[in-house]
């Protein structure tokens, strides 16, 4: 697969809107890893992985502090691993493109007043689809 986040084939694509859990990996301050199991949508125009979260988490956290992250979507010989630049949102405008996302992918969220997204801007793209 190339590492271009352009160049993703159909297939790949795809891959990226069926529905699968994923890893979200994010650097805790002290550079460890922290990793947990997600959902999360993949939007190819803007290049922007979307996870809906509440704002208390860890992840939010790391995301906030900008540093590297990669969401990877593993069945069986297939996966993909996006990585990027992480950051957290409490715009509610890119908010509802977070949850519209999720909703589209796997189901309505239920409400919450704490809801924040993570986006990861996606520069790399690793795998097999």
């Amino acid at each position: 697969m190339p590492n271009d986040p352009d160049a993703l084939t159909a297939d790949a694509l795809a891959f990226l809107a069926e529905r699968h859990l994923a890893s979200l990996t994010t650097l805790r301050a002290d550079g460890s890893p922290h990793v947990v199991p997600v959902g999360f949508s993949y939007d190819p125009d803007a290049r922007l992985v979307r996870i809906i979260t509440f704002a208390s988490s860890v992840k939010v956290a790391n995301a906030r502090r900008g540093g590297r992250a990669a969401v990877s979507q593993v069945d069986g010989g297939r996966w993909l691993t996006l990585e990027g630049t992480a950051s957290a949102t409490d715009d509610p405008e890119r908010v509802a493109l977070a949850v519209a996302g999720y909703a589209a992918r796997y189901r309505r969220p239920g409400e919450r007043d704490d809801r924040v997204a993570i986006e990861i801007a996606v520069d790399r793209v690793l795998g097999r689809a």
